[in-house]
């Protein structure tokens, strides 16, 4: 399993030590030999005792190594042992750690920020910074739960607590973050992801936009600067879904919508990828670098098993569509202890998505979350009734039952019976490497993938598809070379590759791969060349769009867009306008137009339907106007979230629509044009 991220190292020291956009291309990972003997020993782990997982720093102590566990510089010259050119590392210490639960508490008081930063950060960084590691690109997670806690858990709400009061009050989670991104940020080969929670937690547009603050006030604090930020991690030591296949957050049922269901509760995301992705196009609006890059932890969000959904739920109600349907099988998704049924997720995998550098194993598999019962100990770690089996709950789980298993240890402490269940329900299923719960080696590869086909391509992107391959276990995905080099990977059998030069060829291979890591022969090669850039236009400005809308044939268009600035300076939103073409076929000849949402606010948007002539799939056209604002130099709008309707309600055909397309991730659209002061700067009008 821990193939997937390993790849040949570059030969020389200089290849190995330069700055690089993903630290996670081109690597082969570091295994902890601490946890790796730990899953070997229990039934079913020797399938997966070599993934590459992130060490934790929990406290001051683990710097020097305790009883069980090597000391930060042995990890890092094990690193250097085992070939390994990466190396991650969960930097947890803050003053007043995890206010708001009790079980993740640290050893350092609310007030004891010089400590954090003398007796913590420092030697850290001195070893880090130590040239010996100069060929690692080191990884660090900063920070987890804390940021989070100050916005949602610091006062008014049913969760808040007096901890989180204080903290918020205080500022040393701000400044603790700050000064930690700032020193780690120094070194040449460190690359900082700062925690940013789950969809769960952040998710509703109360909550999404003030994390974004508040990340870039840590950011920007103690001397960090954003340049001090590679990318945001979520779903840290948490269990929500990576996907859920079987419904969207646009889906309705007999009128009510999946928002307005119990578990989803008017959250915008129903699950981390997509909720991953916004985030980051938020954040670089925010002002935070456009090439940083998302890390996702998939250790333990697969939920597989025999209670696996494989389709949504009946349509008797909305709860009951979601509920029947939802591969997250949690009582509540507030719950993030211990959980009960959960499974370990995707393995470690680089590049597998738009915005996302790497899917990866921060909190490994088998590492408690926290005591079921009181325990004494000397780690300064609390009990918390939420990973008590028998608690009714609170305010922040929605006073339901924790879902949390029993006789579980203090957190971080082996926990063998969780290991085991994540074992059982993995998904992708554990299934190969010789000692899996069904027995037997897989030495068999997948066949090759065929009908490797061009799908869409834009002046940066190019939009891939492919017949699926067989296997005598299972395919668990496919990795996507361009050149030669792999630049992603999927589950699925389409893929869009981003970040592309207009008017240029690509040639592209796609492999298929299983869970005992057999990897097929390469598709037949198929060369792509992309679009002229910027259509009729010239200018700095560029258009990308996303389909919200699961069926091209009801009543409604929804689609989300986001407008960004390539050039180097700011652009006068006031002159900017953006047209989505499309057909009303038969029916009113008027229309109703909404903004969901918007990271700007939908109050600074205008939407109007006008006429836009005769030419094929383009009679009309939703126009989107800014009230006012800026847009500075190499920043985003960050997502829009639209829709229209004819007045009658009376169904669309999208299909033939000029502006419509297919992928469900934001990419650049050449047919979506952008007007800045009347002249087409962007995209290719009909």
């Amino acid at each position: 399993m821990g193939a997937a991220l390993a790849v040949a190292i570059p030969t020389t020291a200089d290849a190995a030590a330069a700055r690089v956009d993903n630290p996670y291309v081109g690597a082969k990972a570091y295994v902890n030999p601490d946890w790796s003997a730990k899953a070997a020993a229990e039934p079913g782990g020797a399938a997966i005792a070599n993934t590459p997982a992130f060490v934790w720093m929990d406290r001051i102590a683990a710097i020097g190594g305790t009883p069980g566990a090597m000391s930060l510089r042995e990890h890092l010259d094990t690193a250097l042992d085992q070939g390994a050119n990466l190396f991650q590392v969960v930097i947890y210490d803050l003053p007043g750690r995890d206010c708001a639960a009790l079980a993740s508490n640290g050893e350092l008081g609310p007030t004891e920020l010089d400590r954090y930063k003398s007796d913590y950060i420092d030697p850290i960084s001195e070893i880090l910074a130590d040239p010996a590691y100069a060929n690692l690109r080191i990884v660090t997670i900063i920070e987890p739960d804390s940021l989070p806690n100050i916005v949602t858990n610091a006062g008014g709400t049913a969760g808040s607590t007096d901890a989180c009061a204080t903290m918020k009050a205080n500022g040393n989670y701000e400044k603790g973050i700050g000064y930690a991104l700032h020193t780690l940020g120094a070194i040449p080969n460190v690359y900082n992801y700062v925690d940013a929670a789950h969809h769960g937690w952040l998710g509703w547009d109360t909550n999404m936009a003030p994390a974004g603050l508040e990340f870039k006030k840590a950011a920007t604090s103690e001397g960090a600067t954003v340049n001090d930020v590679a990318g945001f991690i979520v779903n840290t030591a948490n269990y929500s879904a990576l996907k859920e296949p079987n419904f969207k957050v646009t889906d309705s049922v007999n009128g009510t919508t999946v928002r307005q269901s119990k578990w989803v509760d008017w959250n915008y995301y129903v699950d981390e990828l997509s909720f991953a992705q916004a985030l980051r196009t938020q954040l670089v609006g925010q002002g935070f670098n456009s090439n940083i890059g998302m890390l996702i932890d998939t250790a333990r969000n697969g939920w597989g098993g025999a209670d696996r959904p494989t389709s949504a739920g009946p349509l008797t109600s909305v709860d009951a569509y979601v509920n029947g349907g939802r591969v997250d099988r949690r009582i509540h998704a507030g719950n993030w202890c211990n959980q009960s049924g959960a499974g370990i997720g995707e393995r470690p995998t680089t590049a597998p998505e738009p915005g996302i550098d790497a899917y990866v194993w921060a909190k490994p598999p088998g590492e408690s979350d926290g005591n079921s019962q009181p325990e004494d100990n000397d780690e300064g770690k609390g009990f918390d009734r939420m990973c008590d089996p028998t608690y009714e709950g609170n305010g922040r789980n929605g006073n339901s039952k924790t879902g949390a298993l029993p006789n579980a240890p203090l957190a971080g402490h082996w926990f063998s019976a969780q290991f085991q269940e994540l074992v059982r329900n993995a998904y992708p299923p554990i299934n190969g490497g010789g000692e899996n719960p069904g027995g037997g080696t897989d030495t068999q590869a997948p066949t090759a993938p065929t009908g490797l086909t061009s799908t869409a391509k834009t002046s940066s992107s190019v939009s891939l598809s492919w017949s699926a391959s067989s296997d005598n276990k299972a395919v668990t995905g496919y990795d996507v070379y361009r050149g030669g080099t792999k630049v992603g990977s999927t589950t699925t059998t389409s893929y869009t590759d981003t970040g592309l030069s207009a008017s240029t060829a690509y040639s592209y291979t796609v492999k298929a791969k299983d869970a005992a890591g057999n990897v097929s022969a390469a598709s037949s090669a198929l060369s792509v060349t992309t679009s002229a850039g910027g259509g009729t236009g010239t200018g700095s400005l560029k258009v990308q769009y996303k389909n919200n809308d699961s069926s091209a044939t009801d009543n409604q268009i929804r689609f989300g867009l986001q407008l960004v600035n390539t050039g180097s300076t700011a652009v006068d939103l006031s002159t900017v306008k953006l047209r989505y073409w499309f057909t009303p076929e038969s029916g009113s000849s008027t229309f109703g137009t909404s903004c969901d949402y918007a990271v700007l606010g939908c109050g600074k948007l205008s939407l109007a339907v006008k006429s836009g002539g005769t030419a094929a799939g383009a009679s009309h056209y939703l126009e989107v106007s800014f009230g006012s604002g800026t847009l500075a130099a190499g920043a985003s709008t960050g997502e829009m979230q639209l829709r229209l309707n004819k007045s009658d309600w009376s169904n669309f055909n999208e299909a033939d629509d000029y502006s419509h397309g297919t992928g469900t991730s934001f990419a650049d659209a050449s047919k979506v044009g952008v007007y800045t002061a009347g002249a087409l700067s962007w995209g290719t009008a009909p």
